[in-house]
């Protein structure tokens, strides 16, 4: 039993309790912000594309520049933010209190975990610094997918980069077996699959992704290396391998990775839904199932990154059904979460309106998925500004909303205080506008055939014309993006010094995290929790 005013953060002091500490919450909150700082080196060369494509007659980097910025943002992007944002940072923090344990199945390898992370990516900051240093190697500038065989002629840094990529899929895979452990093993008696909360299902559903699929990338990113360092053909036509084979197995992961990144997401809005609307979740089975059958069917879907690469046409034809199929339970979530609001007692608090933002973005970035699934209009906006919307309309407005409102809806639990709530909406506000400036001129640039990944652009006068005009928009919006995100930050971090104290549940909500004082102390609950109330019973 802890003392009375003590907590997990002031339970040991001193830098070395947190480094050498197995206590999930401390372990998610060291993910949470390094995360963070890996958001904003991602957001910073994101700003460095933008700005160079405001206008065709830029000049401001590089075409060399350009190509790096592009490559690290999608790394540190997809690899040191988005994969481990919500399971290792929030999904840390809450999944064992959700389940009433005192800490994950296995602490140690917890740790290690973050730790694996933490070697990772400075061997991916290596990758980004040492070319400047080292005679003879080349920038990065493969691109964040590193296809073969061009990856292989910046072999330097490739190679350090790509086995940073491995090193932090041993970090991910070691989270997912933790998870899985967890809730099979420690759920709090009582607490049945189908009397779980959603955030579980999807961090379930999540884990088996990652151990499942985590491998093959790391196996195909090893093949890249070991072409380069033996000398031998694999990937590389020149020495006799396929460099469509690179592109199968890297599918094969990072179509499972895309909903290794949303599926958490999808779990956070359940939990924001139900709360913010103090009603049940409208089909709580139909969703819980949904998480499983998108982990399954995306297993098959790969294909559909590749209908441009000469494979069979009817292999074409079945991976685009099966695009469609994967659709359908992200579509039954979506629905049963608006059922939920129907007639709810709906309080538009900040989580709740990135729950709101969620809906609207990630509706548009499931509907024009299908367009790219879909064999007559892939083969037009393929490799166009179109396919980058999309891609960010899911990402962005999908997992990395998730992420703001998880983060709003659980900071009182982690830190014990309250943010300024007019600033949290703002800074939601900005946000949505900021981002939908951003993306949504890109479906337009795409659909007027745009290429992505290009240093400069030109077309006929019209053409031309337009482009400039919503590439210009599209710069603004990400400004304004930045400002809403910036202004997020500033908020949680000025709670820190002057937000008011936060009660044990400040919003109502029914599952067993809200059961414990804020923050919660080192053995996450005062007496062994009991389950007397399902999740979502208002």
């Amino acid at each position: 039993m802890s003392e009375a005013g003590t907590n997990y953060i002031n339970h040991e002091k001193g830098i070395m309790s947190w480094l050498t500490t197995v206590d999930h919450k401390r372990i998610g909150l060291m993910y949470l912000w390094s995360a963070v700082a890996a958001l904003a080196a991602g957001g910073f060369f994101a700003l460095m594309i933008r700005f160079q494509l405001m206008s065709p007659e830029n000049d401001l980097i590089s075409k060399q520049t350009y190509n790096q910025a592009f490559t690290l943002h999608g790394v540190i992007m997809v690899f040191l933010f988005i994969i481990p944002s919500i399971p290792a940072a929030l999904g840390n923090f809450v999944l064992p209190i959700q389940v009433g344990a005192k800490d994950v199945a296995f602490p140690r390898m917890n740790l290690a975990s973050y730790y694996i992370y933490v070697v990772g990516s400075i061997m991916a900051l290596a990758a980004i610094a040492l070319p400047y240093f080292i005679e003879g190697w080349k920038p990065l500038d493969a691109g964040w997918t590193f296809y073969a065989p061009y990856s292989k002629q910046t072999a330097g840094p490739v190679i350090l980069m790509t086995m940073a990529a491995f090193v932090l899929g041993f970090s991910s895979i070691f989270t997912g077996l933790n998870f899985i452990v967890t809730i099979h093993k420690l759920r709090v008696k009582g607490m049945g699959w189908y009397k779980m909360p959603l955030m579980l299902w999807a961090l379930y559903a999540t884990s088996i992704l990652q151990v499942l699929a985590t491998p093959v990338i790391g196996i195909t990113l090893l093949l890249l290396a070991m072409e380069r360092v033996l000398d031998i053909g694999i990937f590389d036509p020149a020495k006799g391998g396929d460099p469509v084979l690179f592109q199968h197995f890297f599918w094969f992961y990072s179509h499972p990775a895309v909903y290794i990144m949303i599926l958490p997401g999808m779990g956070v809005i359940s939990e924001l839904i139900s709360t913010f609307c103090k009603k049940v979740i409208f089909g709580y089975n139909a969703i819980a199932n949904s998480s499983i059958a998108i982990a399954v069917i995306s297993f098959f879907v790969w294909g559909h990154h590749m209908f441009l690469s000469q494979q069979t046409t009817f292999s074409s034809m079945v991976f685009s059904f099966l695009t469609f199929g994967v659709a359908i339970p992200s579509a039954i979530k979506i629905f049963n979460w608006v059922a939920t609001l129907y007639r709810g007692s709906i309080d538009l608090k900040t989580p709740m309106c990135y729950a709101l933002s969620f809906l609207f973005l990630f509706t548009i970035g499931g509907l024009t998925g299908l367009y790219l699934g879909t064999l007559s209009t892939d083969i037009i906006l393929h490799d166009t500004y179109f396919v980058v919307a999309h891609f960010h309309y899911v990402m962005f407005g999908g997992t990395v909303i998730a992420f703001f409102g998880g983060l709003h809806f659980w900071w009182p639990k982690m830190y014990g205080v309250m943010y300024n709530e007019f600033w949290g909406r703002l800074a939601c506000g900005i946000i949505f506008i900021g981002f939908n400036m951003t993306f949504f001129s890109q479906f337009f640039l795409g659909s007027t055939g745009m290429p992505r990944r290009y240093h400069s652009y030109a077309g006929d006068a019209h053409v031309a014309e337009t482009w400039k005009s919503m590439s210009g928009l599209s710069t603004m919006g990400a400004v304004i993006l930045g400002c809403g995100i910036a202004i997020m930050f500033i908020n949680l971090l000025i709670s820190l010094k002057t937000g008011k104290k936060a009660p044990r549940n400040p919003w109502g909500a029914t599952t067993l995290e809200w059961e414990t004082q804020s923050p919660p102390v080192h053995e996450n609950f005062e007496e062994e929790p009991k389950f007397t109330r399902e999740p979502y019973s208002y």
